[in-house]
């Protein structure tokens, strides 16, 4: 025993000596101290950024097991591996290793659809993160430029999810390259040089697969650390925006310190979406390379739509109308208005919205508590516009098969969704300020009218009416005078103490009602037990008064 504890009492005072050498070094404690006593703020709407910072974990650690295996080469072989149906058949060497890693390399499959739908939930957690944002005010003054970066990173993660969608080069991987290819082609002036650059000649080209390789595995993958290692660092810098609640104000973080409490919670978060992720890929397959087979040039399958945040893209290039540009030499084809024109006009809009909103709205006075949707009308109904424009464009990707699946004409989906990009984006517009607008005066009516309490009183002439609570001090007409704060408003009386709260435990209480006097608390104790035992239970022990008060 002793000896033991002198062994315990030796390596701390090693570890002890080592983090002084590295303190004197490097000076750590400081900031360490400082890191660790951060306050962030607690509610569910923040985890949206993380469910995309653990899938971008995720995807570095399968995509890092893929690249051991995977070559990015055009060079055409003949396949003779485990996959029967495609035996004795031309292809390129990539599609070959892409299929070696799904049949012949123990867990190459699960790795596969595991980086797969990371890659899919990174995206959704992006653009999750960024709606809560918009919606919620954060990018007001000063997070100007993590809304900026936030936008970057969208982008460059639709180029990451793009060029990693490409490399297995099957024949629906290589007809979005082929789109891609009309897309750069477009381009007025450049449009050719560009294409021929990239591609390493015309349309396959030799060149594109290992370009694209190395943008996928390097380039873009830096770019990414770096600006995701920039937005959390302004964010640490800068301290977390949080709702409006008793307590909080734009000078306070009102929350939990870094360590423990949030680095567990976001640990226990972590390894629930890399669970998840391992149960989609292991259970739900995803992009099935072998059923599409090599790809061919001269060979496009219906049904082909690219993952889903390129769905706009592709509906955009459906629904475009085919006009086109002459000018003298030069001709601007359709392709270039739906494909480059619109995610520039996309790009430019959200990156200035909060220096237009700044500008029009707010003061440039600092901001640090968040906004509920309905109090900021306006710029709801615009993100709810932009999400209407979104849906139709995405369900306009898929309109050959909806033709095809409720028989009607393709000519008819397309002008559908044409005149649906015109008209249900304002729709979309007038309903949801108007829904603002009613929830805001919804609130009004409480603040001033009190809550509704479920007490029906007889009035002396019979007539019935409703008994309210008021929520506070009310003048002489016996109105609220309560003023319209821009955050919950309790509807119901438990939310005012009016009832008891709920009772902790699942199938049994765990906890005594709270309110109650000592001596009904006894009875009620007592009427439990003996339903209990009456049902054949043994009765609770009941727990000492010091043990319940220490607890």
């Amino acid at each position: 025993m002793i000896n033991t504890l002198r062994r315990r009492n030796t390596t701390a005072e090693r570890v002890a000596g080592i983090t002084r050498w590295l303190d004197s070094r490097l000076i750590l404690s400081r900031t360490l101290r400082a890191a660790m006593n951060k306050v962030f703020p607690d509610h569910w709407s923040f985890l949206l950024g993380e469910i995309a910072l653990y899938s971008l974990v995720i995807l570095i650690l399968s995509g890092t097991f893929l690249a051991l295996w995977y070559t990015p080469a055009s060079t055409e072989v003949v396949y003779h591996g485990s996959y029967t149906p495609l035996r004795g058949v031309p292809m390129s060497r990539a599609y070959q290793t892409s299929l070696d890693l799904s049949f012949d390399v123990r867990g190459g499959l699960i790795m596969r659809q595991i980086h797969h739908w990371a890659a899919l939930l990174f995206m959704a957690g992006i653009v999750a993160h960024m709606f809560r944002i918009f919606f919620t005010g954060a990018f007001r003054r000063p997070r100007e430029i993590n809304w900026v970066i936030g936008i970057t990173l969208f982008w460059l993660g639709f180029a990451e999810g793009f060029f990693g969608y490409s490399l297995p080069d099957d024949a629906l991987s290589g007809t979005g390259l082929r789109i891609a290819n009309a897309i750069v082609l477009s381009v007025p002036v450049i449009g050719t040089w560009l294409a021929t650059s990239l591609f390493g000649g015309e349309f396959p080209g030799a060149e594109i697969l290992p370009r694209l390789y190395i943008a996928h595995v390097l380039i873009i993958p830096g770019l990414l650390l770096a600006l995701v290692a920039a937005h959390l660092g302004i964010l640490i810098k800068q301290k977390h925006t949080q709702w409006p609640g008793p307590g909080r104000t734009e000078h306070n973080v009102v929350g939990e310190r870094m360590v423990p409490g949030f680095a567990i919670r976001s640990t226990g978060f972590f390894m629930f979406v890399a669970g998840l992720l391992a149960l989609l890929g292991g259970i739900f397959q995803i992009n099935p390379i072998w059923i599409y087979g090599p790809y061919q040039a001269a060979v496009v399958s219906a049904a082909s739509q690219p993952d889903w945040y390129v769905w706009f893209m592709d509906g955009a290039l459906r629904l475009m109308p085919p006009w086109e540009i002459r000018a003298g030499p030069y001709t601007v084809p359709p392709a270039f208005w739906a494909g480059a024109v619109l995610v520039g006009v996309i790009t430019v809009l959200a990156l200035v919205y909060p220096w237009v909103e700044q500008r029009k709205i707010y003061p440039s006075q600092p901001h640090h508590l968040l906004q509920r949707p309905r109090d900021v009308p306006t710029r709801t109904a615009l993100g709810t516009m932009a999400v209407a424009f979104y849906v139709v464009f995405a369900l306009s990707a898929a309109n050959d098969v909806i033709a095809f699946k409720f028989n009607i004409s393709l000519n008819a989906t397309t002008w559908a969704g044409r005149i649906g990009a015109l008209l249900v984006p304002p729709i979309a517009y007038w309903i949801t300020y108007r829904v603002c607008l009613a929830l805001q005066q919804h609130d009004r009516e409480v603040l001033v009218h009190g809550m509704e309490t479920g007490i029906i009183r007889r009035l002396p002439s019979g007539k019935f009416v409703e008994v309210h609570q008021p929520l506070g001090p009310v003048d002489e007409a016996g109105h609220g005078e309560l003023p319209y704060a821009g955050w919950t408003v309790p509807k119901r009386v438990n939310r005012v103490g009016g009832m008891a709260p709920a009772i902790r435990g699942f199938f049994l209480p765990i906890e005594e009602p709270a309110g109650q006097p000592d001596g009904h608390r006894d009875r009620a104790r007592a009427e439990r037990e003996k339903a209990h035992a009456g049902s054949g239970g043994v009765p609770a022990q009941r727990e000492p008064e010091h043990e319940r008060e220490r607890r």
